[in-house]
């Protein structure tokens, strides 16, 4: 799915979110997920299931089909890396989260696989994680 926007991916991952947490995916579930009001939703939801990405189902939610399920899956993957790499580099929580979710969609895959290489190691030398938290602090902007 090249052409898919960023939008589209966010709500999916959104989807996938809530599915992990809740086993399902409620209109309003994902509309407080993403900060968002439910029509806004519903519309989205209309629009990725006209893409075959999702099973939407008026009144009860939302189900990722296979499709889709792979893009949310890649899309959390990217976030929950960069995410992780920013709080490696101690970056406050609130503003790894938000910078996530804007590179998530920006990055290059191999930029991704280099930087998920780059925290196996920073995770298995503690020195090296420990030296660059002691250089950082780490501030909320």
């Amino acid at each position: 799915m090249k052409n898919l926007s960023r939008k589209a991916e966010d709500y999916l991952e959104a989807i996938l979110n809530v599915t992990l947490e809740k086993g399902y995916a409620r209109t309003k579930d994902v509309a407080r997920e993403l900060d968002l009001s439910p029509s806004s939703v519903v519309e989205m939801f209309r629009k990725l299931d006209k893409m075959g990405l999702v099973e939407y189902r008026r009144y009860e939610g939302v189900v990722l089909a296979p499709a889709g399920r792979e893009v949310a899956e890649v899309i959390k993957s990217r976030h929950d890396t960069l995410r992780e790499f920013l709080r490696m580099i101690n970056v406050p929580e609130k503003i790894a989260d938000c910078d996530a979710c804007s590179m998530e969609h920006e990055l290059h895959p191999a930029t991704i696989r280099q930087i998920r290489l780059l925290l196996k190691e920073l995770q298995s030398d503690t020195r090296i994680a420990e030296c660059i938290r002691r250089r950082t602090p780490a501030r909320e902007v």
